[in-house]
């Protein structure tokens, strides 16, 4: 398969993925599964999978600035490959469990709901142009992967720390 057929291929994949995934989302919390499982131990999970997946995005960088792509190519992979784990795994967790109300008051409620809108939006702008990336690098479309990279890596940073730091302000609200 040439590169054009491949990049094609992977475009309308990720379009297709895109599309998928943000109307799951969008439609979760009026989906519910009722189970006999206890799910309430995934935010603790999908939050850590999430800032792993930071780790992995800061490998990357460091290995692309150092010129190894085969090393970068790994990073980038694995890290795609956790950010799936964490959105099957968040999915999961809402389908399943009912809604978690913030808690808190004054300041610390000012900046948890606008980490979790600025995370939310991101995630939601920021998944497509992911992949989108993501096939540039893979199909060695390379001036076109540096140019979305340049700022779609930052993103998808943001996104990792974010959700974690979501995830603690939160904490202390799920046994309520």
């Amino acid at each position: 398969m040439n590169n054009t057929v491949l990049t094609k291929r992977m475009n309308i994949a990720a379009t297709i993925v895109s599309v998928v995934v943000l109307l799951l989302v969008a439609s979760m919390r009026q989906l519910h599964l009722q189970s006999s499982i206890d799910f309430r131990i995934l935010p603790a999970i999908y939050s850590a999978t999430n800032l792993i997946t930071a780790v992995f995005l800061i490998a990357a960088l460091f290995f692309i600035r150092q010129k190894n792509i085969q090393m970068h190519r790994r990073m980038v992979v694995i890290a795609l490959g956790l950010s799936f784990i964490f959105l099957t795994l968040y999915v999961l967790y809402h389908i399943t469990t009912p809604e978690t109300k913030y808690c808190g008051v004054g300041l610390d409620r000012t900046i948890y709901f606008f980490l979790l809108t600025t995370h939310i939006v991101c995630a939601a702008v920021g998944f497509p142009f992911i992949l989108f990336t993501f096939v540039r690098g893979y199909t060695m479309q390379v001036e076109r992967h540096k140019k979305m990279a340049r700022w779609v890596y930052w993103v998808w940073l943001y996104i990792t720390i974010t959700g974690p730091v979501v995830y603690m302000m939160l904490k202390p609200c799920y046994s309520m």
